[in-house]
């Protein structure tokens, strides 16, 4: 999973690296990627670092290597795995982004139900009706049907999903270990967590370790749909 801006950050710094050999600083990606502060970045780097896109090299002030980019992007490529949705490409230059493609004006664009709040953190009421619409390149989606639902939380800050943010959820009733799930629990609560099969049992697992992992029979739990994508506002 990679947010636009998570790939932006990626993006420049591999044009950066293949343009001078040296990282860009925290400094040059904030106003790259048009941020108030670093800690932005620092979160972001953070994310890219977890997901094994890039490496902090130790000792060394600065020292950032791109391991690999995004399935179908320019660099080395990101192996095929369950959860890699596709992303709207930023136009990263040297300092400062781009404007859009012209192509870009012109996709095709879905509108997507936001159907209330999900908790990453303690579970909360279930999906809600819907609320408003957000739109989204229909290539960033592929099949199925979605909704999304606004985040409140910080259980899945080191999976890169923060409290504020709208997630993307393709609409399915099963899941496989390791993927991130709208689960309802006991038909009443629901919750943002990563998905872990352990015999017989379903483990709703925590992106922090201040939370707990919930251990739960199968007939208390009830996956409402998987984690494809998200929105941001900086």
């Amino acid at each position: 999973m990679l947010t636009r801006k998570q790939f932006e950050l990626l993006r420049f710094i591999q044009e950066r690296l293949r343009e001078t050999g040296v990282p860009p600083s925290f400094d040059e990606m904030k106003d790259a990627l048009d941020l108030r502060s670093k800690s932005g970045i620092h979160r972001l780097i953070m994310a890219l670092e977890e997901r094994g896109f890039i490496r902090r090299l130790p000792n060394r002030a600065r020292a950032l290597e791109v391991i690999k980019m995004p399935e179908g992007i320019g660099g080395p490529q990101a192996p095929r795995g369950r959860f890699s949705p596709s992303v709207v490409q930023g136009g990263l230059g040297k300092a400062k982004p781009a404007a859009p493609a012209p192509e870009e004006d012109t996709r095709s664009m879905v509108a997507i139900p936001v159907m209330g709040r999900i908790a990453a953190g303690t579970p909360i009421s279930a999906i809600q009706s819907r609320s408003h619409n957000v739109s989204m390149p229909a290539d960033m989606l592929g099949g199925g049907e979605h909704y999304a639902l606004e985040v409140r939380g910080d259980s899945m800050v080191e999976a890169g999903i923060l409290d504020g943010d709208t997630v993307v959820i393709r609409r399915q009733d099963t899941a496989n270990t390791g993927d991130i799930v709208v689960a309802l629990i006991d038909d009443e609560e629901a919750t943002l967590k990563r998905l872990r099969k352990r015999g017989s049992s379903i483990a709703l697992e925590a992106a922090n370790p201040a939370y707990e992992t919930r251990v739960l029979g199968p007939d208390r739990v009830k996956i409402q749909g998987r984690l494809v994508n998200l929105f941001r506002r900086y």
